[in-house]
């Protein structure tokens, strides 16, 4: 074999075996992008449920405290006006706590932010013109 042949065969030992390394770590990196996006969604999964129990308990609050105090309250006020106004004031009144609470709950979904794996966008932007780089190198 002569040493033109030698070199040709080194030149592609060393190709494959880039090719077989680059290939490697391109897999392994996948893999650890997969594992951030799943502890980012699931750190946001909890900031949603989060909002949603605020919002849940919003409409049971308001519903058990309609019920509960309405006609007590409503009794007891229409101790000074008619029974309707008495009624809507309290009515009113129920109206306001509710949205209260539901404001609350929308500031958590808020806080929350996108249901996007922000982070792992990110960093497998970075990685792609990383490897871009390389590639052009």
């Amino acid at each position: 074999m002569s040493s033109a042949d030698r070199h040709a065969h080194d030149s592609d030992d060393s190709v494959g075996a880039l090719v077989a390394r680059a290939s490697r770590q391109l897999s392994e990196l996948v893999r650890e992008e997969m594992q951030l996006a799943r502890s980012e969604m699931a750190e946001k999964g909890k900031r949603f449920g989060a909002g949603g129990g605020l919002f849940g308990g919003a409409g049971l609050i308001g519903f058990l405290a309609a019920q509960a105090l309405t006609v007590a309250v409503i009794a007891a006020v229409a101790l000074l006006l008619p029974v309707w106004a008495a009624a809507l004031i309290v009515a009113a009144v129920l109206a306001a706590v509710t949205a209260l609470m539901a404001t609350a709950g929308k500031k958590q979904f808020a806080k929350a932010g996108p249901p996007v794996p922000e982070q792992t966008i990110d960093s497998v932007k970075a990685d792609v013109t990383e490897i871009k780089e390389h590639t052009h190198r």
